[in-house]
């Protein structure tokens, strides 16, 4: 008698695993670097400062905590305080307290906050389109974004 054929995907070896993740974060710094330069190079952006307009912009007309914030874009608090500060300064969002709660602090896109988000929009579509899903056909475009929601979602 023959032991059953398992179905499905099988367990990576520890090897496997570390190489695997050794392509993910290689593929990542390639595309950041290039993201980098052309955000800089076009709107004076960083990653950084694009992500916090990204996800104020979701989340328009309400403003959003500061707090809230921390965990969408990978920064300790006091160097979130201090990029949503020269973002306020170019006059790309507006810091506003809350009624409710004095210690709260509301962060708010304006209009010259959505222009330059814009325009970063079709910079970042264009880097991420060329860096990485110009590489791939349409079903592993697929794939690759049903993989990623599951990984993120945790």
């Amino acid at each position: 008698m023959t032991a059953p054929q398992q179905t499905g995907p099988q367990p990576a070896t520890a090897h496997e695993c570390a190489r695997a993740w050794a392509t993910l974060t290689a593929a990542h710094a390639r595309v950041s670097v290039q993201l980098t330069t052309a955000l800089q190079k076009s709107c004076g952006l960083s990653i950084t400062d694009f992500e916090i307009l990204l996800r104020l912009d979701a989340n328009v007309g309400a403003g959003q905590r500061i707090g809230d914030l921390t965990g969408a874009v990978r920064l300790s608090q006091p160097a979130l305080s201090r990029a949503v500060a020269r973002l306020a300064g170019r006059g790309f969002l507006t810091r506003s307290g809350t009624p409710a709660d004095a210690r709260c602090v509301l962060i708010t896109l304006t209009p010259a906050g959505r222009d330059i988000l814009a325009t970063a929009a079709g910079v970042h579509a264009s880097v991420i389109s060329e860096a990485l899903l110009a590489r791939l056909s349409p079903e592993e475009q697929e794939v690759l974004a049903r993989v990623l929601a599951r990984v993120a979602a945790g």
